[in-house]
Order: structure tokens, then sequence, then C-alpha cells
């Protein structure tokens, strides 16, 4: 009530109460600007006059907390703001994000599904939703809701998550199909391409793998996980020089990266410089102490060089990572073989015999020290089984034998007197082509008589071929891991690299290859 001179009488006005959204422009325009401490201030001004009412100061604030890294306080902030504002899925949204990154993704899909229920029409909760059951690893649940995102609205990212659920279960083949849609749909996500070369290369569809590593390179000719998975293709072919020239744009990129110098390491290996090998090995290991892969090819190169003590020690760490390959254990065999430890050298042909049903080169070599031990009748059990796996890969593969490996398993035929027209009849039709498969096997040879239990050991990396995956991302960013033989993109056994964060794999003869 207020007394007024000019009516000689009292007035009644409305009490003035602090307008609650007067500052949010200013606040919006500093934390577009990245001014977080300005934004901060303004924020505390802000909440102090409207004694903590105002929602988007609190928001906003909440954002900045999350990008500091104090998530906790953030999803209390967001909390505030929900119960400011029920009726807003946005708040409910950063609710369920902030539990998501603290690991609580069962939490996170309650309030997602709260979300839901007052915006059923947003792709990024469904597309958050399958990210959630993705790490619950509820796979047909994870693909439900992607599915429905892509149905509201497609995203590059939608497309991606849903290859990683193919990719998780194993399933290459709808893994690709999923990401060729999402190619006609983003051509110019390189991200999409160098991930869907990666898989032509794990499958060995050179061409194609090619066409699309080739495609990344036009619209981002520094995607370094595009030219290393180019380069570990060269070194897969045998081109070194080739292969080293690409790695050398890479390091310029990415200098820490252990699939970088696994594969550098490699192509030393293939041009038979094995000092350079190891040191680059070691770069490897150094930065990736527990990838097995690196271990392997160090065993590998060891052994090459006669260092089997060396060669025991980096071959039992690979088999503490992977325990249930059996190559692993035929060459850690070969190393015990060597360093005369002939008991626990059967134990570990044994053990490569049981997890090991294809690859003929374990029975050989098991076949190989039994027959150099006297033990003629098992050593003939182990040859025959050898035989059977022959026949089952003639006819089921268009697999080329190592002639080294031919000769050996002649060789042994004839002392068991089983003939020595081994079940493969031609070992090799083109020498030339056929240097290239042999390197690792003729490195790693010494070149002695029959049944040379360590020059079959070596000649091991010929064989094999192992895929694996991993990885998962939020509505952010993707992809991951994938091995395979011939060339690791990141890969499996004395293999190489090609550069990735989270994918990769196909293994070479001079090792394991990867793309990273």
């Amino acid at each position: 009530m207020i007394w007024s001179t000019r009516n000689s009488a009292y007035t009644f006005t409305a009490p003035e109460f602090p307008i609650l959204e007067k500052q949010n422009w200013l606040i919006h325009l500093y934390y577009i600007q990245k001014d977080y401490e300005a934004c901060k201030a303004v924020i505390k001004e802000q909440l102090q006059e409207t004694h903590g009412l105002c929602e988007y100061a609190i928001y906003v604030q909440a954002l900045i907390f999350r990008l500091e890294g104090n998530i906790q306080e953030s999803l209390r902030l967001f909390q505030m703001c929900a119960f400011l504002s029920p009726q807003c899925a946005d708040n409910l949204k950063q609710v369920a994000r902030s539990l998501f990154l603290l690991g609580k993704h069962k939490a996170a899909i309650e309030v997602y599904n709260e979300a839901a229920k007052l915006n059923q029409k947003d792709w990024e909760i469904c597309h958050n939703l399958g990210v959630c059951y993705i790490y619950l690893k509820q796979f047909d649940k994870a693909q439900d809701q992607l599915h429905n995102a892509l149905h509201l609205n497609r995203h590059d990212l939608t497309y991606i998550m849903l290859g990683k659920i193919f990719l998780l279960k194993g399933d290459l083949d709808k893994a690709i199909e999923i990401y060729k849609k999402a190619v006609e749909f983003s051509p110019e996500n390189t991200e999409l391409l160098t991930t869907l070369g990666l898989l032509y290369l794990q499958l060995g569809i050179y061409q194609k793998a090619f066409e699309h590593l080739g495609n990344t390179l036009t619209y981002d000719p520094t995607n370094y996980k595009a030219i290393l998975a180019a380069g570990s293709m060269m070194q897969t072919h045998g081109d070194f020089d080739v292969a080293l020239t690409k790695y050398k744009v890479v390091a310029c990129a990415v200098t820490e990266s252990p699939p970088l110098w696994n594969n550098i390491g490699m192509c030393f290996f293939g041009k038979k410089k094995y000092v350079a090998a190891i040191s680059c090995l070691k770069r490897a290991n150094y930065l990736a102490p527990l990838d097995w892969k690196i271990l392997y090819n160090l065993g590998l190169v060891h052994l090459t060089m006669q260092q089997y003590a060396s060669a025991f020690h980096f071959l039992s760490a690979a088999i503490n990572f992977q325990p249930k390959m059996g190559e692993l254990y035929m060459l850690l065999a070969v190393a015990l073989t060597n360093l005369e430890d002939t008991e626990n050298a059967k134990r570990a042909y044994e053990e490569a015999v049981r997890l090991d049903k294809c690859n003929p080169l374990v029975n050989l070599n098991y076949a190989v020290l039994l027959y150099n031990q006297g033990e003629k009748r098992d050593a003939l059990a182990q040859y025959q089984e050898m035989e059977k796996k022959v026949n089952l890969l003639k006819y089921s593969s268009s697999l080329e034998f190592d002639p080294e490996m031919v000769e050996v398993a002649q060789k042994l035929g004839a002392a068991l007197q089983v003939g020595e027209a081994l079940v493969w009849t031609k070992p090799v039709k083109d020498p030339k082509s056929k240097q290239q498969t042999a390197s690792t096997s003729k490195a790693a040879c010494f070149q002695q008589p029959l049944g040379s239990n360590q020059a079959l050991g070596q000649a091991m990396s010929s064989a094999a071929a192992y895929r694996k995956l991993s990885s998962v991302c939020f509505v952010t960013r993707c992809w991951r891991n994938i091995p395979a033989h011939k060339a690791t993109i990141p890969s499996s056994g004395a293999r190489a690299h090609c550069g990735s964060t989270t994918y990769g794999g196909i293994s070479t003869n001079q090792g394991k290859v990867g793309v990273g």
C-alpha cells in the first residue's frame, strides 16, 4: 500500500517477485562459448535470487559438472530438475544418462522407460535403451530397441551399434549387411566405410575391402585406421617395404599404437631383420602388455632366432591370456623340445591336439617328437590323425600346403613305413606365389634332417585362422576389434595389427597383422 500525493489517497500494487528465467539467456551464452567459470558465477547469482528454483540454471550446472567428471553431483542436480518439472522427458533422459555413466545400466533402463512414456517418438531414448541392453548382454532386446530407433529416425550411430550386436554374436554376414545399409544411408561416413572394409578384410574379400578403405582415404586422407588396414593388406601379400611406407604415415598420427608397432615388427620379421623385429615388438608389448597376439609374435621371433628360453617365456605369457588356442601350445612344445624338456613338451602337444581339431601341423610335429623318442606306434597314430585332417582340409577348402611341411611329412611317412605318397598330391603350383606363404616357416626353420621337431614347429604360423571382436559405445561413438588369419586387424597369433580402437583382425604367415 503506497500513499499517492497526487490523488491524496493510498494505492495498492502487486508485490514484485523475482523473474526466475531473467538471466537464462546469459547462462546459455556463456555455456555455448565454453566460458564455464563465468557461467557458474551467473548460475550462482541466479539461484540465490530464485532460492534455488530456476530449473534452467540447475540443468546447465549439472551439464558442467558432468563435463568436469563429477557424475554423481550432476545426477543429483538432474534429479532436482526432474522434481521441478516431472513432465519433462529431457530431464529424465539426463538422469538416465548420468546413471549410465555411473555403470548403473538397469536403473538407467527404468528411467528411460519412464521418459518413453512421456515421449514415445524420441529415437534417442530407443537408441540409448538399446545400448544399455548391450551392456547387460541382452542382445535381443537391444536389437528391438535399435530397430525402433531406426524406424523413428535413421542415424549413423544406431546403425553402428546394431552392427556391433551382430559382431558380438559372431554373425559377420548380418553385421556386413547392416553396415552396407548404413553406408547407403551415409556414404561419406569414414567410420562406417572403414569398419565395412575391415570386415571384408577379415573375410578375405580383398577387392571389396580395398574399395571401401580407398573410399575412406578419399574422404579423409589422414584416416590412420584405413591406412593401417591398407598397410596390413600389403603386408599380408608380402609387400613389406610398401607396408612400412604406409605405417610411417600412421606413426606420425598415432605414435603410441600397439597394433602399429606389432605390424612394423612383423614386417621386419618378414624381411628377416630379427633384431629390429624384436625391438618393435618389445615396444608394442610395453604399450599393450596384456595383448596375447604381440606375445605370440615375440615367441615366434625368438623361436626363429633359436632363443628358446625367451620363446618359452613369451609363449607361456600368451597362453595365460589365450588358454584355448592349440597353436600356442604347439609352439610352446617346440620350445620345450629344444630345451630338452621332453615330458613337458609331450604334455603341451597333448593339450594342443585336444584344443585344435583342424590343424594337421599339430599332429605332424607331435609325431616327429614321438618318432625321435623311439615311440613309433604313437607316432604312427598321430601321423594317421594328421592324414585325416589333411583330407578334410583338402576337400573343404582350396588350401595349398606348405612345401616344407609336405616334404617332412613324406619323409616321416617313409620312416614309419606308411609310404612316401602323402594324402596331398600337389604341394604347390607356383613356388614364387607360395614364397610369401611359406616365409614364416622358412625363416623359422633350421633346415635339419627328417623330422626336426623344431623346424616343423615354426612352420606353424602358416596354419590357423581365428576371429574375435569386442566393444560397445553409447549415444556418442562406436566400434572396436576383430581377428583372423593372414593379416591382423587387431589379430590373432604371430600376426600384425592394423590400427583401430577398438576392432581388428587378420594374421599373416609372417606373424599376426592387425587393424586395431
